[in-house]
């Protein structure tokens, strides 16, 4: 059986959590949030950053979506999410999630990730999320990407 590519598996994650997405294939790339607002014709917060951090104590792989107009307060995500993160190793992140760094996506990781979302992303009426490539994207309702994940709202 062929492995699958990351973005058959954001397709078939987002078909199994009931989430209806079109991937879009850009022309150019969509690796920053100004490039993905970009190609996608919309705002920079309406652009969903999956960033993927770690738990110090743990070791646990910790997936933060951050609007692409703001940065993720790490201090303050550590509080609801119970524990200081810090930066995931490129290549961990890549072996365990499936996903290289500029084209994680909020779903079909290869392992579980606890995920927490920033409520500036709830504004919107659509937001644009990674689709597993560093050109590839989707648009979706963020309160139904919120629910698809099961992400925990950051203060």
């Amino acid at each position: 059986m062929a492995k699958k590519s990351s973005m058959e598996r954001v397709a078939e994650a987002a078909e199994a959590t009931g989430l209806e997405i079109t991937i879009l294939t850009m022309p150019d790339s969509t690796r920053t949030a100004e490039e993905a607002a970009n190609a996608c014709k919309c705002e920079v917060g309406q652009i969903v950053k999956s960033l993927i951090f770690q738990r110090e104590d743990t070791e646990e792989f910790v997936l933060l979506l951050v609007a692409g107009d703001r940065q993720a307060d790490l201090e303050a995500a550590a509080t609801v999410v119970g524990g200081p993160l810090t930066r995931a190793d490129a290549k961990r992140v890549r072996k365990e999630t499936g996903f290289a760094i500029g084209g994680v996506a909020p779903i079909g990781h290869m392992c579980p990730v606890a995920v927490y979302m920033d409520p500036a992303l709830l504004n919107h009426e659509i937001v644009w999320a990674a689709a597993g490539a560093p050109n590839a994207v989707f648009s979706v309702c963020p309160a139904k990407l919120k629910a698809a994940v099961g992400a925990a709202v950051l203060a």
